[in-house]
């Protein structure tokens, strides 16, 4: 099964930013579980009309999040990735909040900077 990807040259958003978005979407929903063995760059690319750079650059982000891992030849697949996007998440965190505390930031002022800055990326 391969991700149902569609890439859209008229958006404003780059072509390896919404590969990455719609397969981080299809493995968090489950549409692509866990295990699933995905496309080889070079083989996706030319199915989406795209450069190998584009969907390699995709694929490196995807792995940075931690949504798939590469098994060298044996090829790239869904990760568990709530685990690893939770701690992912919560490090970010833990490091905002300790920047906030060094800058002298009140708790109050420190929530309420990281929920408009949360409000601004996912809308309200």
């Amino acid at each position: 099964m391969t991700p149902k990807i569609i890439v859209d040259p008229d958006s404003g958003i780059a072509p390896y930013e919404q590969v990455r978005a719609q397969i981080s979407e299809q493995a968090r929903s489950g549409v692509l579980p866990v295990g699933h063995r995905l496309p080889t760059v070079r083989g996706f690319a030319e199915e989406l009309g795209l450069a190998a750079n584009t969907v390699a650059k995709a694929y490196r982000a995807l792995e940075a999040d931690g949504v798939i891992e590469t098994r060298g030849r044996n090829g790239t697949f869904v990760a568990a990735a709530g685990d690893t996007a939770d701690r992912h998440g919560a490090a970010a965190a833990r490091e905002y909040a300790e920047q906030a505390r060094r800058l002298g930031l009140s708790r109050a002022r420190s929530l309420e900077l990281a929920q408009d800055a949360v409000r601004a990326v996912f809308g309200d």
